[in-house]
This record gives structure tokens, sequence and C-alpha cells, in this order.
């Protein structure tokens, strides 16, 4: 039987988000910090002569049929420019929450491309490997090699990796999904309209205390048009802020999902168990992001 390749997708979070504006052809203008942290998904390919997938997990029957899932699509559209590439089954393990603003499936789908590039011998920076991340959807691009990087215009310039320090986090979300067309909808921008605000700063930091310094001066400009859509993202943002030792608390992409940054570990486990005793149903998971 082939020996089975296996990745981790992790949960990508938006520790950053401005909007710059609306383009004509509708697509919004994004400048992003975006890290990735220690828990996510886990996928398998099984080397086969058809491509299949399979998947469980907790949150299993909120992914979406299996001819919607974004790591089929992402395997079609490489299959597509690669001739004669090597596929197989893929074995999905779902734990993210899904439509919660940490790029679960985008996740997912990058890491069926960096399996398939692994099986057939193909370098990341592949042309076809990089069109079919960029097709697949907005986010995938920024998870194909999964570090701190800023992602800009409406995910397609993705920077290079960053040496940022090591942030304790803990995420939660009040396992309600929050549709990312419906907020920028919100959001109200015309084609061609911009914001007015001040720019992000840069992403450069030497220490915990500098970054976070960094963070404060920018912000999340979805979070507003989130919050009047789903106020439950409000009450959570809240929850966080009442936490011991909480240095930071704000919404990830378009929600609901949101972070909340701690000097340790402890500090963010011990946040975690708060929020778990007042919400026990709650998606609540203490972690670390780089």
């Amino acid at each position: 039987m082939p020996q089975p390749l296996a990745t981790r997708a992790p949960a990508k979070i938006n520790l950053t988000l401005h909007v710059l504006g609306r383009r004509a052809d509708g697509y919004h203008d994004l400048e992003s910090l975006v890290v990735f942290a220690g828990t996510g998904d886990d996928l398998w390919l099984v080397p086969g002569d058809k491509l299949a997938l399979e998947v469980t997990g907790p949150t299993a029957p909120l992914a979406g049929s299996h001819a919607d899932n974004l790591v089929m699509k992402a395997a079609r559209l490489l299959a597509e420019r690669v001739e004669r590439l090597k596929v197989g089954t893929f074995h999905l393990t779902k734990r993210l929450p899904v439509a919660a603003g940490i790029g679960g499936g985008s996740s997912d789908a990058a890491a069926a491309l960096r399996l398939l590039a692994r099986l057939n011998g193909l370098p990341l920076s592949h042309p076809a490997l990089r069109e079919a991340a960029r097709l697949t959807g907005a986010d995938v691009p920024v998870c194909l090699e999964p570090r701190a990087r800023m992602m800009r215009g409406a995910g397609e310039e993705v920077g290079p990796g960053l040496n940022l320090p090591r942030l304790f986090a803990l995420l939660v979300n009040p396992r309600v999904p929050v549709e990312t067309p419906t907020v920028f909808r919100a959001l109200g921008l015309q084609p061609g309209q911009g914001l007015t605000a001040a720019a992000h700063p840069t992403p450069e930091a030497s220490s915990p205390d500098a970054l976070l310094a960094m963070l404060r001066e920018a912000r999340n400009d979805l979070e507003p048009p989130a919050l009047k859509i789903q106020p439950l993202i409000g009450e959570a943002l809240s929850l966080m802020r009442e936490t011991d030792s909480c240095r930071l608390a704000r919404m990830s992409g378009s929600g609901a999902t949101v972070f909340g940054l701690y000097d340790d570990c402890e500090a963010a486990a011990k946040a975690a168990r708060q929020i778990r005793h007042l919400k026990p149903d709650w998606w609540v998971k203490a972690t670390s992001l780089r």
C-alpha cells in the first residue's frame, strides 16, 4: 500500500485587516498582517489512481459537500495545469469552525496543494501551483507556505515571510457562521470608493511588546460591520477583554472568531478556562501564533 503523506492545515489569523477601498472590479483592496496558529485541521493523501476526499472530525458536518470542498477544487485546478499529475484520496480531519474568519477551508486547500506538490516533486514556487492557489480562493495563496507575512490586494499579493516573535493567544468562536461577502457588503463601499484612515504600520517588531504596540496602532476594518451582522462577536470580544491579563482583543478576518493576546501560555490557558466556564458551547482554543 502506498505510504500516505500528511500535513497540518493551521488556522490563519488576521492580526490586522485594513480595507483601502473597493476596486472597479468589485473586489476590495486590503492590507493584512497574517499569522498562523498552532491549531488546525489535519490532511492526509493516500496516493492512488483517482482523486477523492473523505472528511471526518468534529466540524465535518459543516464543511459542505465533497464536490464543493476547497481541497477538491484546488486539486482539480492543479490537475488541469500539470499533465499526468499524480493524485489520490485525501483524508481531512476537520476541527476548525466553518465560515469563521480563520481561513479553515483555504488552509485545507493550501495543504492539499502542498501534498500534491510533494507527491509530484514540484516546488511550492511552481507557477501552476501558484495559479491553482489563486484561483481556488483569495486566502489560499497566503496559506500555501504558512508563516507570518503581509497580504495585500484581494489576497493575491503575498509578501515575504516575517520573523515575528511568538504570540500566545486565545481563539474564541461563538459557533455562528459569518459569510465574508455579507460583511463586505455591510461595509458599504461603492466601486472606486476608498476608506480614509491611518496607514498600516510597519509589521517589523523585535519583541512581543513592540509587536503589541504596533498592533494597537492598526485595526480590523471589518469588525464594525461584522458586529452589526452578528452581535455575538461583540459578546465574545467583551468576555475576552474581561479575562485576566488580556493585552489585546480583536476579530480575525470577517469573523466570527476573535482572538486575545497574552504574555504566556499559562495566561492564555487560564483565559480559556474562564470563557469555557461561561460559554461551554463555544469553540475555545488556547494556542500560539507565528
